[in-house]
């Protein structure tokens, strides 16, 4: 009890209704005026929260003061986490990207998917340049191919107006060893297989 109050819920005496509806472990919930309400938080050395103003009569939860205000912000920490936006990198080619140029942009999209970011790839066609659209379509299957390791293909390359696009989206870490590995095991058991003597 007494514990200092941090933000917008009314603890303890500072809870202004009459009687309040009872929520919390190792209570009986139900409907209490106040004064039985604090002396049923008292007694199990915890605090009365109030959680729900609006309602009628208004919901207090009993329970460790400090211990609401670790979950609440446990929370709001794993609300943030899921709300984050994710973050889009862009790489642009020409139609008739040279290998130098190819393999500076291949790094950075490397860079990019190990940071978590997806990467949107595109080729612009620039005026009579779009008759080499079909040249468009394999540097970019080349691309998505390259970064098979770190990235997984989300849409095959799609041409709106002048560009040409694809869309890879970062790979957990670990994806590609399991399939290695798995791989690595199917090649074990069918070099087994074919060291097994036939029999006559």
């Amino acid at each position: 009890m007494g514990a200092k109050k941090e933000d917008t819920n009314p603890i303890n005496d500072e809870i202004r209704a009459s009687e309040v509806r009872l929520v919390g472990d190792n209570v009986e919930q139900g409907i209490y005026p106040i004064e039985e309400a604090l002396k049923i938080a008292e007694g199990l050395e915890l605090d009365l929260i109030l959680i729900a103003p609006q309602a009628e009569p208004p919901v207090c939860r009993v329970m460790d003061y400090q211990k609401f205000k670790f979950q609440q912000r446990k929370h709001a920490k794993e609300q943030k986490a899921k709300s984050t936006k994710l973050v889009v990198k862009e790489i642009r080619f020409g139609p008739q990207t040279d290998e130098h140029d190819y393999n500076f942009k291949l790094k950075h999209a490397i860079g990019f998917l190990k940071e978590g970011a997806k990467v949107k790839s595109y080729v612009f066609f620039k005026g009579r340049s779009i008759l080499f659209k079909e040249q468009g379509e394999v540097l970019l299957l080349r691309f998505a191919n390259d970064l098979e390791e770190y990235g997984k293909l989300d849409q095959m390359p799609v041409l709106e107006g002048k560009r040409m696009t694809i869309m890879l989206s970062p790979k957990k870490p670990g994806s590609g060893k399991k399939k290695d590995a798995k791989d690595a095991n199917a090649d074990n058991a069918a070099q087994q297989d074919d060291n097994t003597p036939a029999e006559e």
